[in-house]
Parts: structure tokens; sequence; C-alpha cells
């Protein structure tokens, strides 16, 4: 679970207390699927084998966006994490493509702005270095949040949420000047979409 830091308002009515975008952070997975809301952080786990059939690997992906779903409930904004290329693609491409449209289709279709945050950018966001491994962004996560954290999943939501508030200009912690060059390598959505709802 991870705590928030106090931040900026984002806008405040009069009398009213400001309080923070509702942005949701997804590390879309085939086998453990990270998601971090101002709630805290979860890992979503499925098991599959590479002989399912048509209709086990859709019961499959159908549970895993199902629960995502439920996990990120109604949001300001999604942050998440880019398709990863891959030079020689291997029997799950289809089903973790699929699982990634299947998962930014209905939150475009909720009216949520999605914002899609290539792999190297969150690893740069979060250690000042695009090629830094999972482990690294893990700890890194943990020291600058004060975060506790089960996997390297929840960890990747965790600062792919704490970029998608940094952009709307409330960020969790402060990260020195190279971190934050980062989310210049995001596709975000127009800004004027991120309404308080």
């Amino acid at each position: 679970m991870t705590l928030d830091l106090p931040a900026p308002a984002a806008i405040t009515a009069a009398g009213s207390r400001p309080r923070l975008y509702r942005v949701a952070g997804l590390d879309i997975s085939l086998t453990g699927t990270g998601v971090a809301t101002l709630g805290g952080t979860t890992r979503i786990p499925t098991k599959g084998r590479r002989k399912d059939t048509i209709l086990e690997r859709h019961t499959r992906l159908k549970h895993i966006a199902t629960t995502v779903l439920e996990a990120v409930g109604d949001v300001d904004l999604a942050c998440v994490e880019g398709p990863v290329s891959y030079s020689t693609p291997g029997g799950s491409t289809w089903d973790r493509g699929g699982l990634w449209w299947r998962i930014v289709a209905a939150l475009l279709e909720r009216g949520i702005p999605v914002a899609v945050i290539p792999p190297t950018t969150r690893a740069k966001y979060a250690t000042g270095s695009g090629a830094s491994r999972k482990v690294a962004v893990l700890e890194a996560a943990q020291h600058r949040y004060g975060a506790v954290l089960e996997s390297d999943d929840e960890a990747d939501a965790l600062v792919l949420r704490a970029m998608g508030l940094h952009w709307l200009e409330q960020p969790l912690a402060e990260v020195p000047d190279g971190h934050r060059a980062a989310l210049a390598g995001v596709q975000w959505p127009d800004r004027e979409a991120v309404t308080l709802r």
C-alpha cells in the first residue's frame, strides 16, 4: 500500500478542500498486472499455458481486464505503460497486445483520458536512467514514496501514477530535473480532457 504526500491543489472552489486528481497507474501484464490508485497498489496475478485453447485464453483476458477495471474505478486520468516491442514475437504476443487494447479501449469508452508511457520513460522518471532494470525501479519507488511494495509490477504502476500526478502539477515527491525530463517522452492526452470527475 502507498501513502500520498501532500501536494498542491488542482482546482479549489470557495470554501471547499482541495483534492488530488484521481490518477491510476497500470502496468498491464498477462502474468501480473500492477495497479496504483489513490487507495494504494495491488497486483493481479494470473497463469496460462501455451497449450490453452482459444476459449481459455479469452476467459483469462476477460478476467484480467474486468479485475483491472474494477480496481481502477472512476479516475480523472489513467497512465498506462506502453506496449513493449518484441523483435522475436513469442506465443503470447497476440494475447499481450489484445489485453492491452482491451483495457485501454474500456478506459476510453468510460471517458477516462489515457496517457501512454513507454517502459524506458517510466524507468527514467524513477531512476534517472531509461535502461534501469525493474529491481532498480522497485527500490527507487520504495525510497522516494515511502511505499511498501510487494512486487515490481506494483512499483511500475506507482511510478506511472506519480508521473501522471506530476504532469498535472501535483507531484507525489520531488524528483531531480533529469528524472522530470522523462515527462516529455509521454503520449499525454489533451490537458483540457483531464477534469476532476
